[in-house]
């Protein structure tokens, strides 16, 4: 009657495969799960479905089972294709969108913060004058400046047009400004930043006409740009790649979590901590010819 009972149970369950395991035991029998039952479904009927052993301890069913570094290293190499199918369609998402952007150039300029009357030696007015400098370059990357370049090159755009394509930085503890223009053609990117230091310097040769006055010299001019510095596929590909990477892991991983299917009798046998002795292979019912 054990037997039949234990029979019907694998029907209801429908499993393609069992894994059973007979340890006789004072007339009792241990049994394994069906191979093809969901982990949750065994979770909820393994109580039902294995006795403890007659003199012995049960077994702790709550007990948490803990993923060793091999097991994420086989789950990582079973599911292989998701981590390189996720990487190849970022990297290639990347490579296709900088590959349809319009390259732009960027040309620089130096400009050296300084006085009318020379070069101190003061260490005092020396700081005094890096701290300045942090002024003139927030002044260099206003409107004022950018509407005079604008008018002076009849460039056809807006002030906030042409400071979203500037960058105005100062030299740590120098008393030297870069300015950097990007532009799609490589001419104008250096003809725009050369302008912005000459009508700086005059703009500011005109509000400091003193003997003390500070003054803004244009110490090196730009050059014709070669090579775009935006944008950057290889830099593009590369970031994509370890995100590809990364998203790819992670949906292996979850992948792997929703899996709750047995895979072999070994898996099945480390899970149940319960030796199997045999397997029940699939039955396919044959039809009969005129019936």
């Amino acid at each position: 009657m054990l037997l039949l009972e234990n029979l019907r149970r694998i029907v209801d369950f429908r499993a393609h495969n069992v894994y059973t395991t007979a340890l006789w035991n004072q007339g009792g029998w241990d049994r394994g799960p069906p191979a093809s039952l969901p982990l949750q479904m065994f979770r909820r009927c393994a109580p039902q479905m294995i006795s403890d052993r007659p003199g012995s301890e049960p077994a702790a069913r709550d007990e948490e089972y803990v993923i060793s570094l091999r097991d994420l290293l086989q789950v990582l190499w079973r599911r292989l294709w998701v981590i390189l199918l996720v990487s190849i369609v970022f990297t290639g998402v990347a490579a296709g969108y900088s590959l349809l952007q319009t390259p732009h150039y960027e040309g620089s300029i130096k400009i050296l913060v300084g006085q009318e009357r020379g070069i101190t030696e003061d260490p005092t007015q020396a700081t005094g004058l890096q701290q300045l400098t942090q002024t003139i370059a927030e002044i260099v990357n206003t409107q004022t400046v950018a509407a005079a370049v604008i008018e002076e090159l009849d460039l056809g755009v807006t002030p906030e047009e042409f400071l979203e394509n500037m960058r105005v930085e100062q030299i740590p503890n120098t008393q030297v400004i870069q300015v950097f223009y990007q532009d799609p053609d490589p001419q104008r990117a250096q003809l725009v930043a050369n302008t912005v230091g000459d009508v700086f310097s005059e703009q500011v040769a005109e509000v400091s006409p003193s003997a003390n006055a500070i003054t803004a010299t244009v110490w090196e001019r730009s050059s014709v740009p070669e090579d775009p510095v935006s944008p950057n596929p290889v830099r593009n590909g590369l970031l994509a790649l370890m995100l590809g990477l990364i998203l790819g892991v992670a949906l292996a991983v979850l992948l792997e979590y929703l899996d709750d299917s047995w895979r072999s009798p070994e898996e099945l046998e480390e899970f149940s901590r319960v030796p199997n002795y045999g397997i029940i292979p699939r039955f396919e019912a044959v039809r009969r010819k005129g019936k």
